[in-house]
């Protein structure tokens, strides 16, 4: 299966395109800079093909429109997109501080980007049992909402209600569509106190992916154990 991954240069991006590999799968790994491969270098040499980096800004709309321009021209088709490029800043400002500006760059990583992604990306997902997976958060919840994350906990929100509008549009054509929660991962963004390994996170995520976990629930937004998240 070809599997497309933004941000796939570290965290939890980095850790499924590692998992995918390991599963035997193709990875295209989005990166903003395919000269600064960091870990991805490694995954490189050991996998060789299996693995291309290709230049993915998601905040740039004819950088993606090229980019699956050109996989279209290969014949290339995709099994799922990870949506997993997300930035989190403005962390526990009041909302009397909140910097706005701030609050649009994180939509237009955060909402806008996967939107970008899927609009672009949806044709060439003709794969059978195809998937897009959204990386969410439990900050995205609105009934478990609380103060501060303003940025990043409205626009999980929003990308919540992105999977379900996608979810009803792609149903027919057979493609599952998830907001995943990774849990909180010892990550650059988690920090080193969190409790889940982001590669436990990704082998949750890639069981979906492969059909070999089913969440079931009323809504699409599920922990990567499958477990329904509160809307």
């Amino acid at each position: 299966m070809n599997i497309l991954i933004t941000g796939a240069n570290r965290g939890l991006g980095y850790e499924m395109a590692a998992e995918a590999l390991e599963r035997g799968h193709h990875v295209l790994a989005g990166v903003r800079d395919t000269a600064g491969q960091g870990r991805l270098a490694e995954l490189a040499k050991q996998y060789g093909e299996r693995l291309e980096l290709v230049r993915l800004d998601v905040t740039d709309e004819a950088e993606v429109a090229a980019l699956a321009g050109t996989l279209r021209e290969q014949g290339k088709a995709i099994g799922a997109i990870v949506n997993n490029a997300a930035i989190l800043v403005e962390r526990n400002t009041a909302i009397e501080e909140l910097n706005i500006e701030e609050v649009a760059k994180t939509f237009d990583i955060n909402l806008f980007g996967p939107m970008r992604v899927v609009k672009h990306f949806l044709p060439l997902v003709t794969e059978k049992q195809g998937a897009i997976i959204n990386i969410s958060s439990e900050a995205g919840s609105i009934s478990n909402a609380y103060a501060g994350d303003y940025p990043y906990g409205i626009s999980k929100t929003a990308l919540n209600m992105f999977t379900q509008q996608l979810l009803s549009a792609v149903k027919e054509r057979g493609i599952q569509v998830f907001s995943v929660h990774p849990g909180w991962m010892k990550t650059d963004m988690g920090g080193e106190n969190a409790p889940t390994d982001p590669r436990q996170s990704a082998k949750g995520i890639l069981a979906m992916i492969e059909g070999r976990l089913v969440p079931k629930g009323r809504f699409n937004f599920v922990d990567y154990t499958g477990r329904e998240m509160p809307i």
